[in-house]
C-alpha cells in the first residue's frame, strides 16, 4: 500500500508515519514528488491490512492510504510518477535524450577494444559496452579475459570519455567489477539470481537489468524491485528478446514491452537488437523500431572484424554499419522522444493486477 501525505505535511508527520510502519514490522520507502510525499509500505501484511490502513489514515499529515494491486511497488509509476533519470559521468539515461551503448560482445584484446571504442565514440555512442566475464552456453567457448578486460575497459573510458557498462555474473564479482565499471549489467541468465540482485542493489553504481529470455514483464519488474528495495534506485531495463517458437531469429524482440513498461514503471528502458535477432543485418531495423516505439536508447554489439570475433560475431555490426545505423537512428528519435507520455490505461486494460498487494 501507499501512504499519500498531505501537501502541507511536516517532516515530523512524515517521520511519524515511517515510525509507525517500522513498529508494525514493515519497511517504509518515501518518495518526494513534485507536490507531496508518497510512502510505500513494503512487507507481508496478511489479515491486518484493514487495521493498518485505518491506523495510518488517522495519523497527522496523512491524506490517503491507497492499496496497490500490482506486486511491484517501488518500481511502479503509482509510487514514483516522474521518470527516473540515471546520470553517470557525462551520460544521462531517461531524460529524453538518446542513449547508445555500443562496443564488442567480448573484450578480446586491448587493441580490438580501443579500435572499437574510438570508432563508436566518434559516431555518437554515449556509453561503451564490453564483456569481461562471459556466460556462454558451451563451457568450451571463449569465457572472457576477466579482470584484464576490466582494466582495458577502464583505459578505454579514459581514452574516449565514455562511461563503461559490463556484466557481473555472481555476487563475489560485484566489488571488483564496480571498481572498474560505471554501470553493472545483470544478464538474461541472471535476471532471477536474487542474491546477485540484492548485491548490486547495495552498491553506488547504476544497474542495467536485462530481461530473462523466458520472463514476463511482471517477473522482470519484480527482479528490478529486488535491486531498488535493496537501496539502489538507478536501474535501467533492457529488452533483449524473449524465447518463442520462432527459430529464424535468435530471440523474439518484444517491441510492445517498451511502451508498456513506460506506462507501468518510471525506470528507463533500452533495447538490445543484437541479442534479440542474432543477425547483423536485422540489428539496424530493429534498433530503429525500438526507438520508434519509445525506447530511451539501444545497446548494440560492434566489432572491427566480426568474422574474427571470439563471440557473437554473426550479430555484431561492423564499424561502418554502426555509423550507418546512427545516421538513421538520430532523426527517428527526434520525432518520437515524447512518445511514452501517453495517458496511463487502467490496470484491467493492461492485463495485470491479479496479484494481491502489500
Amino acid at each position: 500500500m501507499f501512504v499519500v501525505m498531505a501537501g502541507g505535511a511536516s517532516e515530523a508527520d512524515i517521520n511519524g508515519v515511517k515510525s509507525h510502519i517500522l513498529s508494525e514490522g514493515m519497511t517504509p520507502f518515501d518518495h518526494q514528488g513534485t507536490e507531496r510525499v508518497v510512502i510505500a509500505v513494503v512487507g507481508e501484511i496478511g489479515p491486518r491490512r484493514q487495521r493498518l490502513i485505518d491506523r495510518l489514515s488517522a495519523l497527522p499529515g496523512v491524506e490517503t492510504v491507497t492499496r496497490i494491486s500490482r506486486p511491484f511497488k517501488l518500481t511502479s509509476r503509482e509510487f514514483h510518477p516522474e521518470d527516473t533519470v540515471v546520470r553517470v559521468l557525462n551520460a544521462t539515461i531517461g531524460d529524453g535524450s538518446l542513449t547508445v551503448m555500443a562496443g564488442p560482445c567480448s573484450v578480446e584484446s586491448r587493441e580490438q577494444l580501443f579500435e572499437t571504442a574510438d570508432s563508436v565514440a566518434a559516431n555518437g555512442a554515449t556509453i561503451l559496452r564490453g564483456g569481461a566475464f562471459k556466460p556462454r552456453t558451451s563451457p568450451y567457448t571463449f569465457q572472457g579475459l576477466g579482470v584484464e578486460a576490466l582494466r582495458y575497459l577502464a583505459e578505454a573510458r579514459e581514452r574516449t570519455g565514455l562511461p563503461v557498462v559490463t556484466e557481473v555474473m555472481e555476487p563475489n564479482q560485484v566489488d571488483i567489477v564496480q571498481e572498474y565499471a560505471d554501470i553493472l549489467q545483470v544478464g538474461t541468465r541472471n535476471m532471477q539470481n536474487y542474491s546477485l540482485l540484492t548485491a548490486v542493489g547495495r552498491v553506488a553504481r547504476p544497474v542495467m537489468l536485462k530481461r530473462g529470455y523466458g520472463a514476463t514483464v511482471e517477473e522482470w519488474l519484480m527482479a528490478a524491485e529486488y535491486i531498488v528495495s535493496s537501496g539502489n534506485p538507478n536501474v535501467i531495463l533492457c529488452e533483449r528478446g524473449i524465447r518463442t517458437f520462432e527459430t529464424y531469429t535468435r530471440n523474439t524482440m518484444d517491441l510492445a514491452a517498451v511502451p508498456l513498461l513506460h506506462h507501468l514503471t518510471h525506470l528507463p528502458v533500452i533495447v538490445d537488437p543484437s541479442h534479440a535477432t542474432g543477425k547483423r543485418w536485422l540489428v539496424k531495423p530493429m534498433a530503429l523500431a525500438g526507438v520508434a516505439a519509445g525506447a530511451d536508447g539501444v545497446m548494440v554489439e560492434v566489432h572491427p572484424r566480426p568474422e574474427e570475433a571470439l563471440s557473437d560475431g554473426e550479430q555484431s555490426l561492423t564499424l561502418e554499419q554502426f555509423r550507418s545505423m546512427m545516421s538513421a537512428l538520430v532523426p527517428i528519435h527526434a520525432q518520437v522522444r515524447h512518445l511514452h507520455g501517453d495517458p496511463l490505461p487502467s490496470a484491467p486494460a493492461l492485463g495485470v493486477g491479479g496479484a494481491s498487494g502489500h
